[in-house]
């Protein structure tokens, strides 16, 4: 790995994993800072939006701290911003996970349950844990990856993009299709934990800390 010196700005709004996202960081060597207020959103130059849980807690923990619209500003600034899991799943429209639930809206789509049977009938465990390869387009943040990478997931909602070229990187579950990687210019999102899937999830942070 590079030795990158940039500082990454790691989102806390009550539902993150910080522990596991700031020590892959700080073993790229990067500097890392946990920020909580906009002005400091507003500030960073690569910010990354963790996650894990609901989708209406994690928008209720943005709004409630006054940060959607330093994210989304940071974002038309074309500045570089990492979505992981549920902040992958902020990035989209709107989310039906238990209720209609507004999003982001940096990607156009909507967060839906994982269907439990797939289009042969067969059926399979929710939420989807464990380890998948990946299937990826050539991309800045991809680059290098191996063909036969997996990462690691734990999720029971999905993206579903509206625009095919919004999705860089899917993986199949029982046969059904899963968004890993979604874009929108220097914006991206990935529904697996790269903290958590060994030396192909740092290769990936590792790219976006050099964007």
């Amino acid at each position: 790995m590079l030795e990158i010196m940039n500082k990454i700005s790691v989102i806390d709004y009550g539902l993150c994993n910080l522990y596991n996202v700031s020590n892959a960081l700080n073993h790229l060597k990067a500097k890392v800072e946990i920020i909580e207020n906009p002005r400091d959103v507003s500030n960073a130059t690569h910010l990354i939006l963790p996650g894990v849980g609901a989708f209406k807690n994690g928008m209720r923990g943005l709004k409630i701290r006054n940060l959607i619209e330093p994210i989304k500003e940071h974002i038309d600034k074309n500045k570089p911003f990492l979505g992981i899991c549920l902040g992958m799943q902020m990035m989209l429209s709107k989310s039906y996970e238990f209720d209609e639930i507004e999003g982001l809206n940096i990607i156009d789509g909507d967060v839906v349950k994982i269907p439990q049977i797939n289009d042969k009938g067969q059926t399979h465990k929710i939420p989807h844990i464990g380890w998948n390869r990946i299937i990826y387009k050539d991309d800045r943040i991809t680059h290098g990856q191996n063909k036969k990478s997996s990462m690691y997931f734990v999720h029971s909602y999905k993206a579903e993009c509206n625009n095919p070229k919004n999705i860089l990187a899917h993986t199949l579950y029982n046969n059904i299709e899963i968004s890993a990687i979604i874009n929108s210019k220097n914006a991206y999102g990935c529904q697996f934990h790269p903290e958590k899937s060994g030396k192909y999830g740092l290769r990936l942070l590792n790219e976006f800390i050099k964007l």
